[in-house]
């Protein structure tokens, strides 16, 4: 793992590191607010021996580090201590040392409560079985009356299932094709997988029908607006994009990095900034 010795460092982790927005959208504020800080990404194939990564996470220049796909749930077993929404959803995006111990966060979490509506769903479908899965599961603790979960490996979407019934949602599990079957019923569906990420990839739903007024949260970012969000606005349905949580979730990092508050601001204009260089 290459770094600068000494220099204090955000990082990120994740398969696909080098990819992310987050390094683009940090870094300029970090300027702006002279902390001398970086942003570096880290590109951490699924499996790697993760043991090495935790002691260089424990190096005294790393002032945190974003976790993301697919080592949010490592990153939420690896933690000394865990914040309250790591322990229900089981997945942590932040990490944070602290005197010899990693601190477990997650403001994914904080994101999809933010952006999401104040009122209680009657039905969520959540599309994936990873990380974001379970953060959209801990926010709708309490706040959906039924969950549909469904993943290509159906023995992932199984066990989480079961996790989502431990916090008290009364919670199913289909397989992938049953999709269409589901989409009429729902009142929010949340695309808690990669597709989008290219330009070739359909809606999240696939051509399924949907019902009007079904509220969309899409995680996916990328260069082109997602099929998914491009299919909610042609429908006229009320939507939240992969770059509005990636916003959102940046905002919560700062309180617990002991910025100062007016990085939020600087935050979204870093964004808008980035997304008018967008094709």
């Amino acid at each position: 793992m290459t770094s600068q010795p000494g220099k204090p460092r955000l990082l990120i982790i994740g398969s696909d590191a080098s990819h992310a927005m987050s390094p683009a959208l940090w870094s300029p504020v970090l300027t702006e607010l002279e902390t001398g800080w970086t942003y570096e990404p880290l590109d951490v194939p699924a499996d790697s021996d993760m043991r090495p990564l935790r002691q260089h996470l424990l190096d005294t220049s790393v002032i945190a580090a974003n976790v993301t796909m697919p080592h949010k749930q490592w990153a939420a077993q690896t933690a000394d201590a865990a914040s309250e929404s790591v322990k229900r959803s089981g997945a942590s995006n932040l990490l944070i040392p602290l005197q010899g111990q990693l601190q477990a966060h997650n403001t994914d979490i904080d994101a999809f409560i933010a952006l999401t509506p104040k009122m209680r769903q009657q039905h969520t479908l959540i599309l994936g079985a990873g990380g974001a899965a379970r953060a959209s599961i801990a926010a709708l603790t309490g706040l959906t009356e039924q969950l549909t979960l469904t993943d290509l490996d159906p023995q992932v979407a199984d066990r989480l299932a079961r996790h989502a019934t431990s916090l008290g949602i009364p919670t199913q599990a289909i397989p992938w094709n049953d999709i269409p079957r589901i989409t009429p019923e729902v009142s929010m569906i949340i695309n808690a997988t990669p597709i989008g990420k290219l330009q070739t990839d359909p809606p999240a739903w696939g051509d399924a029908e949907i019902s009007p007024g079904t509220f969309i949260y899409d995680y996916v970012y990328a260069d082109h607006e997602t099929t998914t969000i491009v299919a909610a606005r042609e429908n006229a349905l009320p939507y939240r994009d992969g770059w509005d949580h990636l916003l959102g979730q940046a905002v919560a990092m700062i309180p617990l990095l002991g910025l100062q508050p007016h990085a939020t601001n600087l935050l979204q204009t870093t964004l808008t900034t980035i997304r008018s260089k967008k094709p």
